[in-house]
């Protein structure tokens, strides 16, 4: 199988399945084809998923069977499907209904492809006895239906709990207790050097495991971009051999504890050529005990714009020493300007631990909600200065962002229910109402059909089954209005619709 290739810094290509056929770094992600143990390591860290600490010690005649032994049986395979997607009509004539609304740029979809099922295949990590598995955001990505796999063949339908693009990870349920489970180690102990070792199913090769060292940390590649530029890359490099297939496995030290989610190689050809990063557990575990608790990432802001200290612009400002981030500019009343840091000073420590790179300063942040307290150490000038900045959120507030719960409503005899994250995952949608209850409803002659999810009424955008209720209700007084959405299997559909009755 060929990898999903993201092509960093490179002008020139030819396109093959898909894929970018030259250098870059790529996310491990298969072409799809037809067909709690807890022991504080860290004060730091509160949270449910916390650290341990390795205390192992490599004996004399190297032998990696023991952490092999412990850890393969509690990484799966995860296959995913993608129904077939809907056939597109350019040549489909235009309502002039509906072109008032969408413009010249409208298309209208009709029925279902010719082509059949696409399967994707992954890798995942049990991280507790009762079913839950982390794997990358990429390996599940819009999938109709995911399943799990184990060690011992045992197959079993996951739901999709939760994902977090920023940093590539997804969390799944499977209904199943007594699993074997792997325990987080502590990435930050993790050194250059390192022996390790990466579990996955590279090419559908169930259990296996490579060796290798960690080859650098803190390591930014510039793949997981994001529309709000949230993305967080402070990756482990390792030599460890992994292919596509490997997405989602378990990057482990000789104790068998999990310091990291395999992710992306650095290739020319979509196949392992050297390197492979993997996202380090101190992340892992906080962003998977958000999703666990509160259904979203909470992340945690600092407010400054920085660059990382190099020798031009030491020369340039007249810096003492090349250690450390330059402050470029703070967002107003952000944390780090309410604590006292001006444009000009060089973060050099996080709690103690030393900062030189603009990942390393995001890894730190990142495993922390808003409202966490953290320790800055800084240069201002040749002075040191320490000061305790309250990390804020987006919106420049300490509070806990929470998922909005919302429910099933009853309107002109139809049934209005959220949509599920899966669907929406695998729509692409940020949210939307399935209406069914049809038949007996005022929507009967409108042309709509049971699950169709209702995504826009005119230009107002339905992120919950309320939202119908309120759009429809304001259009009650004009000529109607036109719902937009989506069905279940991505078929788009537009329907004009009058005064209700």
């Amino acid at each position: 199988m060929q990898a999903k290739q993201m092509m960093l810094g490179l002008l020139g290509s030819a396109i093959l399945g898909g894929g970018v056929a030259v250098g870059g770094y790529k996310l491990l992600e298969p072409e799809r084809t037809a067909a709690p143990q807890t022991v504080a390591a860290d004060p730091n860290v509160r949270y449910t998923s916390e650290l341990r600490s390795s205390n192992y010690v490599v004996p004399e005649g190297l032998n990696f069977t023991a952490a092999a032994a412990s850890v393969t049986p509690a990484v799966v395979h995860v296959t995913t499907e993608y129904a077939p997607k809907p056939s597109r009509n350019n040549a489909a004539q235009m309502d002039p209904f509906l072109r008032q609304f969408f413009g010249d740029e409208f298309e209208q979809y009709h029925g279902r492809g010719q082509q059949g099922v696409q399967q994707g295949s992954g890798s995942g990590v049990i991280i507790a006895a009762n079913g839950y598995i982390v794997t990358n955001n990429h390996v599940i990505d819009k999938a109709d239906k995911i399943t799990v796999i184990m060690d011992d063949k045992r197959k079993f339908d996951a739901e999709l709990v939760g994902t977090d693009p920023t940093t590539d990870l997804a969390l799944l349920k499977v209904k199943a207790d007594n699993l074997p489970f792997i325990r987080y180690g502590n990435s930050d102990q993790v050194k250059v050097g390192e022996w390790v070792l990466a579990v996955g199913n590279p090419f559908n090769l169930n259990s296996t495991v490579t060796a290798g060292i960690i080859s650098a940390k803190g390591r930014n590649i510039s793949i997981l971009r994001d529309q709000k530029g949230m993305g967080i890359e402070s990756f482990l490099q390792t030599d460890a051999v992994v292919n596509p297939g490997n997405s989602g496995g378990a990057l482990v030290n000789l104790n068998g504890d999990l310091i990291g989610i395999n992710s992306a190689i650095a290739s020319q050809t979509g196949s392992f050529v050297g390197y492979s990063f993997a996202v380090p557990s101190s992340i892992v575990s906080k962003v998977i005990d958000d999703l666990l608790k509160y259904k979203v990432v909470q992340r945690a802001l600092l407010g400054v714009s920085i660059q990382e200290v190099d020798a031009t612009l030491a020369s340039e400002k007249k810096l003492s020493s090349l250690n450390g981030v330059y402050v470029q500019s703070l967002t107003d009343g952000s944390s780090a300007a309410e604590a006292g840091i001006k444009p000009g000073d060089i973060i050099t420590e996080i709690n103690g631990t030393k900062v030189n790179t603009s990942s390393q300063l995001q890894e730190q942040v990142a495993r922390f909600r808003p409202g966490d307290k953290i320790k800055v150490t800084y240069l201002r000038g040749s002075d040191t200065k320490n000061t305790t900045a309250v990390l804020r959120n987006a919106t420049g507030t300490t509070d806990i962002i929470r998922e909005e719960v919302s429910k099933a409503i009853k309107y002109e005899g139809a049934t209005l229910a959220p949509v599920s994250k899966q669907e929406m995952n695998k729509l692409g949608l940020e949210g939307g109402a399935k209406i069914t209850g049809i038949g007996k409803s005022n929507f009967r002659e409108t042309g709509i059909a049971d699950g169709f999810i209702i995504t826009r009424i005119d230009k107002n955008q339905v992120a919950k089954p309320q939202d119908v209720q309120k759009y429809l209700e304001a259009a009650k007084n004009s000529e109607g209005a036109l719902v937009e959405g989506v069905y279940p299997d991505g078929r788009k559909a537009y329907y004009p619709i009058g005064q209700a009755e």
